[in-house]
């Protein structure tokens, strides 16, 4: 565990603040903006683990102590506490009186917990790609998800899905209905045309959560945004709905364990290692060497890396075959999967081969 100075704690707020939560939240927008101009909360986030992004943190702290003090000035600015919130533009006073009144119970949650979005509807630009991998090599997939957090997304073949207002398979019965917009420069974005077949689905986790845990069920709530109310809604249903007994778990580091947990993965399967977001918690050289353990493997049996993160934002497909790398930037996508803009099709990567 290390400090970070202030210097770089309110820049990660601003960054946040533009980045993240412009078109998505006012609410944090406003509050990250404030904040990074707060000497007392900067001093506050100077504890947090080293990896950890301190405005997502800070943030699902509060959130999870206003949802259990909804009586609170602060509460009455928060879609999640209250039907009718106040403007966004005057909630950052009532949270600042709010984190010296809890300031105890922040600190702790910033010193124990960590940010592990369970994000489902980030599914919404993985099944076309395991779609597409699967027509291509024809067989089933084993997914290996590194920073799975509760492993929902190990189970994107169950979910339903909306892209562009149209449902991709009209029929699925699902109660999970993932949504999104698709841009696709220079030519109609083609839709997934098969149906996934899964076979291992595996994930690592520092810290593995369990949904069956009622505090861990409160964090996880928590890391939902305010404003977010669909994203919670697809929280709750998918919690009811998946079978916890398809899917294998492992605490650990996912980097270190990756060749072991490859190993898991039978050779009918083809082996799909995937992460979203977890990289951008990992130091450079953390990175470097899950790109050097993905290579290893790679020069074993055909694997396929999919990943946003590493060396930048986008959205990465990465193949090897027979030995060889093949490298496709997809797409851009939107943080929470709601939209993505792709940038290369899928079909070109195999084309490569």
């Amino acid at each position: 565990m290390s400090k970070i100075n202030q210097k770089e704690i309110a820049e990660r707020f601003i960054r946040f603040a533009d980045n993240e939560c412009v078109a998505s939240s006012r609410l944090y927008e406003v509050l990250a903006r404030e904040t990074a101009q707060s000497e007392w909360l900067l001093s506050l986030c100077e504890e947090i683990p080293e990896g950890q992004p301190a405005p997502n943190l800070l943030f699902a702290a509060v959130h999870e102590l206003v949802l259990q003090h909804q009586s609170d000035e602060l509460a009455t600015y928060y879609p999640s506490a209250t039907k009718n919130p106040k403007q966004p533009e005057n909630a950052f006073p009532s949270f600042l009186v709010f984190c010296h009144t809890y300031e105890d119970e922040i600190r702790n949650r910033l010193m124990t917990r960590r940010v592990q979005t369970n994000e489902i509807q980030r599914c919404s630009y993985l099944y076309p790609i395991f779609s597409m991998i699967q027509q291509q090599t024809k067989r089933p997939l084993g997914l290996l998800e590194i920073g799975t957090s509760a492993g929902l997304q190990l189970f994107v073949d169950q979910y339903a899905y909306v892209y562009n207002d149209v449902p991709l398979n009209p029929t699925n019965t699902s109660s999970v209905i993932i949504s999104a917009t698709i841009e696709s420069k220079g030519s109609i974005y083609q839709k997934p045309r098969i149906r996934l077949e899964i076979g291992t689905r595996l994930g690592v986790d520092l810290n593995v959560i369990d949904l069956t845990d009622e505090a861990e069920r409160s964090w996880m709530n928590a890391l939902i945004w305010p404003e977010h109310d669909t994203r919670r809604q697809m929280l709750d249903a998918a919690i009811q709905e998946v079978n916890f007994d398809k899917v294998t778990l492992i605490e650990g580091d996912g980097v270190t364990l990756l060749e072991e947990l490859a190993m898991r993965v039978p050779e009918t399967e083809t082996l799909c290692i995937f992460h979203t977001h977890v990289a951008n918690q990992m130091p450079r050289p953390v990175k470097e060497e899950l790109l050097e353990q993905v290579k290893r493997i790679g020069q074993q049996r055909d694997v396929f890396h999919i990943y946003n993160n590493v060396q930048d934002r986008f959205l990465h497909v990465d193949m090897y075959q027979s030995g060889c790398l093949m490298e496709l930037t997809y797409a851009e996508t939107e943080g929470h999967g709601r939209a993505f803009r792709v940038i290369r099709p899928l079909e070109s990567l195999f084309a490569q081969a």
